[in-house]
């Protein structure tokens, strides 16, 4: 059997060196020798949308002999000095390609430096644009999504509803995607009384909809561009004693705790993604690209709008 290696994001170099240490382990499969392709996987933050993934690309990895993948993992989703070492770690593995979700562009130096050692890159749920180094591609169409909450919002709002929106971390590609997709498909229903950044956080969710729940008592809905700030949010709106459903929420994710506030009626919508899908043809794609295969530069991984009408197919 194969033995599962991951890199956590070190913080000091002595945990860049364990973590080191934990990556250049051999492998127990009787069958790993020179035709066996090293590639690396790295997430951004543990969080179930991301464990799934991960468990996704394990099970790949446990059912493919002839491939070893090492594992890494960001502390949060605005770590992009400790996904950079993970990368840069990576490339002192002799990996021949990386399947990475970057925190943001800022991550585009290091990966660099792993094109240049001529190992392949594919970029997992979320796209740098404009860099050329990348392969593929493997992500949802989060303009699209965003849209669709937008569009899916328009048709429950009425003329002249207040909306505020929880913005992922601002800079990340794929999250301004959700937000500049809701907005098309939002149209001119609602007026937006608020876009405060939450980093993905949860607690920064909470705070923000306290903020705004101060400032603006009556707003009809709330859209959150990630998952945790959508449940700090629904705590804010407990915790104002609001009822549940008085105001309509809608998330992007349809994370484990969403699905639960939709089936509880306190949450009314969310985008759902596929990280097990994600992950399975991340890693696919890298292994191919690694192996000299043609690759699609985009490969879409799709959404759907989860409601409390078919909320039981996601669980």
């Amino acid at each position: 059997m194969k033995r599962t290696r991951s890199l956590l994001a070190p913080a000091l170099t002595v945990a860049v060196a364990v973590a080191i240490a934990a990556a250049g382990c051999g492998s127990d499969d009787p069958a790993a020798g020179s035709d066996t392709i090293k590639v690396g996987f790295i997430t951004k933050f543990p969080v179930d949308f991301y464990d799934t993934m991960v468990d996704a690309v394990k099970k790949y990895d446990a059912d493919h002999k002839d491939v070893d993948v090492v594992f890494g993992q960001g502390k949060s989703g605005t770590d992009d000095e400790g996904v950079i070492a993970i990368i840069e770690n990576m490339i002192t593995q002799d990996v021949k390609a990386i399947a990475v979700t970057p925190t943001s562009p800022n991550v585009q130096g290091a990966l660099d430096k792993a094109v240049k050692a001529g190992i392949k890159v594919v970029l997992v749920d979320n796209d740098i644009p404009g860099w050329n180094g990348k392969s593929s591609v493997v992500a949802t169409d989060n303009l699209a999504g965003g849209k669709l909450a937008g569009e899916w919002l328009a048709k429950k709002l009425s003329p002249g509803s207040t909306l505020a929106v929880l913005q992922g971390r601002l800079g990340n590609p794929s999250l301004d995607d959700r937000v500049k997709g809701l907005k098309q498909g939002l149209g001119t229903v609602a007026t937006i009384v608020a876009e405060p950044a939450t980093d993905c956080d949860q607690t920064k969710g909470l705070n923000a909809a306290q903020d705004i729940l101060t400032a603006n008592p009556n707003v009809t809905a709330i859209y959150g561009a990630c998952g945790p700030p959508i449940t700090g949010a629904l705590q804010a709106i407990k915790a104002a004693n609001k009822k549940a459903g008085a105001i309509t929420v809608v998330g992007f994710d349809a994370s484990p705790d969403e699905l639960t506030a939709i089936a509880n009626g306190e949450q009314a919508a969310s985008v759902a993604q596929f990280p097990a899908k994600m992950g399975s043809l991340g890693i696919e794609t890298a292994v191919a690209a690694a192996r000299g295969e043609q690759v699609s530069a985009n490969v879409d991984t799709g959404t759907e709008i989860v409601t409390k009408d078919n909320v039981s197919q996601f669980k």
